[in-house]
């Protein structure tokens, strides 16, 4: 869906089901990462995910060696990544270190299942305290993309903090997918903002962090699906470290004409 369209309101049913990809994605080993993540993707095509989300910056961790790890559009994670969802036939939403137009951008990018990329997002508010506001450069704009009729707004990590990015695309969302690689010693904050941009928005979250130690930092994930009133909606898949939500345009449209916070807002 282009970023301004109306919501599809020919299919208020629509759904989609969402397998949280929590991984220790490692540090700067691209190869590895992507054969976990392939992993990953085959356990999500057997529980019936449509789409697998994997966590930002997946193949070489939030690294600022970005003249090294960061790739063009046709660099071997995006083709990998792209292969991954051909051979599962599902929908990846994944983040990037990426090289375009002379910057080096922090981007989530979404393969179709055929292994075409179908969007990609560039993080808009860059983390200034870990020096990324030195490597990397900031988007400009947002992204909506449609899947099986679901509406989903992408955001990468920091972004969480800014409620206005949020706002700016919340009436024509049904999800917010946010992306990120969020250290345990802020595992708080994670929780609170996650569930206040659902809240506030009455819209899902599809939250997604790695696990595992890199450059000295520990990650213990904290992944979910949140519905519009801020609960959660994942569960565990048996015999895989997989978790699956249910995402419902239903659901967002129900509880929006029943508790109406939009009107609130008008002058």
């Amino acid at each position: 869906m282009a970023l301004g369209a109306a919501p599809d309101k020919k299919n208020p049913d629509a759904s989609l089901s969402v397998a949280l990809g929590e991984y220790d994605t490692g540090w700067q080993d691209p190869a590895r990462s992507l054969f976990l993540a392939r992993e990953l993707a085959q356990q999500a095509k057997s529980a019936g995910a449509d789409l697998l989300v994997l966590p930002e910056m997946c193949a070489s961790g939030f690294t600022m060696d970005a003249k090294q790890f960061a790739e063009p559009a046709d660099g071997p994670s995006i083709r990998g990544l792209s292969g991954i969802a051909a051979d599962s036939k599902l929908w990846i939403i994944a983040g990037l270190s990426m090289r375009r137009d002379g910057k080096y951008l922090n981007s989530a990018v979404v393969f179709a299942p055929g292994g075409t990329v179908a969007a990609t997002y560039d993080k808009q508010r860059l983390f200034g305290y870990a020096k990324e506001t030195e490597i990397y450069s900031a988007g400009d704009k947002p992204c909506i993309i449609e899947i099986n009729g679901v509406s989903l707004a992408l955001f990468v990590c920091f972004d969480l903090r800014f409620p206005e990015l949020f706002r700016e695309v919340g009436p024509r969302a049904d999800a917010f997918v946010v992306i990120a690689n969020w250290p345990s010693t802020r595992h708080k904050h994670w929780e609170i903002l996650t569930h206040a941009r659902a809240i506030e928005n009455q819209c899902f979250v599809v939250a997604l962090n790695r696990t595992g130690e890199a450059d000295g930092l520990v990650y213990n994930g904290g992944s979910m699906v949140l519905d519009p009133w801020g609960e959660r909606r994942d569960l565990p898949v048996p015999g895989s470290s997989l978790r699956i939500g249910e995402i419902s345009k239903g659901a967002v449209a129900e509880i929006r004409q029943a508790f109406p916070l939009a009107t609130a807002l008008q002058p």
